[in-house]
């Protein structure tokens, strides 16, 4: 998760759709956020329940899931991690990297059966800046993989500007989000879910063994941001 992606000011155009994109009943969906506290987790649900898609906020304490959850309002409600993630069609891990070990191996039985969206960045910062972190099983959505067993794992949004999506007068997100999964199914339902968010387009980007990069890159964009004093965005030509 990083501070990354804001829309180039003069950007009118709307992405083509990729050409063999499945339109999902996403609105038959429950989407939850574990982290949804947490700038990142609340700015991808704030857009999300713009979108009108039914949203719960998942948090340690219930109560201040909800009190997050009023906040953005629409069809968004709050619940601890575990009614979260027992009550969601897709979740999405939206927590600090120092504790995305424990709470996964602590939801493991209550993730069973769902897809589970994984945007954790494992980032070091020192004086040179940010740099990614060594992880044993290799990436942040490997290790997410070896936790959940009986979850369809799915990579995502790892390049997406909390305060852009916090903004409300940012209406129009300029940027694709790179789909990394194994599943097709669910790498095409997490597309359509980034779609569904004003200027993004789902893009698959290959499958799990290959997400380490995808995280690492972020750190690139930080430091992008920093030189340029920008939000760096990414699109992808040609598709």
């Amino acid at each position: 998760m990083t501070d990354s992606i804001a829309p180039a000011p003069d950007h009118t155009a709307v992405p083509a759709p990729v050409a063999d994109a499945v339109v999902h009943d996403l609105g038959s969906m429950t989407i939850g956020v574990l982290g949804g506290t947490g700038e990142q987790g609340r700015g991808l649900a704030t857009r999300w329940a713009q979108a009108g898609l039914s949203v719960v906020i998942g948090s340690r304490s219930a109560e201040r899931a909800q009190a997050a959850a009023d906040e953005i309002g629409g069809n968004v409600r709050g619940d601890d991690n575990v009614g979260c993630a027992r009550s969601c069609d897709i979740v999405v891990v939206a927590v600090p990297w120092d504790g995305h070990r424990e709470l996964l191996e602590s939801l493991a039985d209550d993730l069973a059966d769902t897809i589970v969206v994984d945007c954790v960045n494992p980032l070091g910062f020192d004086k040179q800046g940010a740099f990614a972190l060594e992880v044993a099983e290799g990436s942040a959505m490997q290790q997410a993989a070896a936790l959940l067993p009986r979850s369809t794992v799915v990579g995502a949004f790892h390049h997406v500007s909390a305060v852009v999506l916090l903004d409300p007068t940012v209406t129009t997100i300029d940027t694709d989000i790179l789909v990394i999964g194994d599943d097709r199914a669910a790498t095409d339902v997490v597309s359509e879910l980034a779609s569904r968010i004003a200027g993004m387009r789902g893009i698959y980007g290959g499958r799990i063994r290959n997400g380490r990069q995808v995280e690492a890159w972020t750190a690139n964009l930080i430091s992008i941001n920093r030189r340029y004093k920008a939000h760096a965005g990414v699109r992808i030509t040609d598709v």
